[in-house]
């Protein structure tokens, strides 16, 4: 089955997290795209333990199916010839040089753009070109903390941690797919494509809300950690139970209501000190003690956490990886896929109904054959 991106060709420089993670959105869509590596591999090649039989991480496994892959060594004339040939018939370029090292072998942006009119060039970077930090190497985590990601995440009698997961480089990532569309899209009407820049500072920012939006009306509002509480809903927070804890995320009176007929405590829904959010939020720590008495009586977290759930309480178990992979939804949605005997891999979220995301190439493997 075709899909939405048949026909789309795009030549892939990008190495790491961000701009992969961009031509794999593209490449399960149907685009072809071509990733181009230096001889020295992708570095998240080695991003392991573990390893697949071939000695290729698990990191790089993930974030590189769909594609072809060739080796070229761009700082020779040679091989930046074979890419201006591979850009001639191509709609796309996706890379995340250091700024000016395209320049420097006389590929920059403007050049590109004069030589390839329609071509839809994406810079993946760190902070842009210019600006106080321009130019300056970004990576996910220190972006997390400078942006104040750190500072909202954790305990509030304890230091910043960073997220779990790469979240800066996975939301540029998507941030440069939707841009390189944008384009595209702006290319049927003028004919012309453009520079497309997803930073991973702008991108880190962008992720702050509801605390930058609460800060920027209330300049006197300092966001801080608060753990898993919401700074501006409740109950929306971890709960001991008899078992194991539950996450609860009631965000309206009548999810409340519910939750407490579901509880048995219909009294606390009826007590003037919780009959609103802003009331419950004033109030968060005589109410969250209440709730926990009574979820002392569960000793069955994920049945509870269902039954819940069916009365119309936005609630889960809090769970482990393998637990999540193995949830009967997940195989239900299809969000686990194989290629072959010996690739699986999370499926793209992105689901659309006559031209569904397809898994037809597993990751290439190394290889110094620039034919390969």
């Amino acid at each position: 089955m075709a899909g939405s991106l048949e026909g789309l060709r795009v030549v892939d420089l990008s190495r790491v997290l961000g701009g992969p993670y961009c031509t794999q959105v593209l490449a399960d869509h149907g685009a072809d795209v071509l990733k181009v590596e230096p001889p020295q591999g992708d570095e998240t090649r080695g991003w392991g333990p573990p390893f697949d039989a071939d000695g290729t991480a698990s990191y790089f496994l993930g974030l590189n199916r769909n594609k072809r892959g060739i080796t070229l060594d761009l700082s020779q004339p040679g091989p930046r010839e074979r890419l201006l040939a591979l850009l001639a018939d191509a709609d796309v370029l996706v890379e995340n040089f250091k700024t000016g090292t395209l320049e420097a072998w006389g590929l920059g942006a403007d050049l590109l753009q004069a030589r390839f009119p329609r071509l839809v060039h994406c810079r993946v970077s760190g902070f842009g070109a210019d600006g106080p930090r321009g130019g300056l190497p970004g990576y996910d985590a220190a972006i997390q903390a400078l942006v104040g990601l750190m500072s909202i995440n954790g305990d509030a009698d304890r230091p910043g941690v960073r997220l779990g997961v790469p979240v800066v480089d996975i939301v540029t990532g998507l941030n440069a797919a939707l841009g390189i569309m944008f384009a595209l899209k702006e290319r049927e009407r003028s004919g012309r494509g453009q520079f497309v820049e997803s930073a991973l500072f702008d991108c880190g920012l962008s992720l702050l809300h509801p605390h930058s939006a609460n800060h920027l009306l209330d300049p006197s509002r300092v966001p801080g950690r608060s753990g898993n509480a919401h700074p501006n809903i409740c109950p929306y927070d971890t709960f001991a139970t008899g078992g194991t804890p539950i996450f609860l995320a009631v965000g309206n009176d009548g999810q409340f209501a519910r939750l407490c007929d579901g509880l048995g405590a219909p009294e606390l829904a009826a007590d003037a000190r919780f009959a609103s959010n802003a009331l419950r939020n004033r109030h968060r720590d005589a109410l969250k003690p209440l709730l926990e008495a009574r979820l002392a009586a569960f000793d069955d977290c994920d049945a509870l956490a269902d039954r819940l759930v069916r009365a119309g309480v936005p609630c889960a178990p809090i769970r482990d990886v393998p637990a999540a992979l193995a949830d009967p939804h997940t195989a239900h949605r299809g969000m686990v896929v194989a290629i072959g005997e010996h690739y699986r891999g999370v499926a793209s979220p992105i689901k659309l109904s006559r031209t569904p995301a397809s898994y037809r190439l597993a990751p290439p493997k190394r290889s110094g054959d620039p034919a390969a």
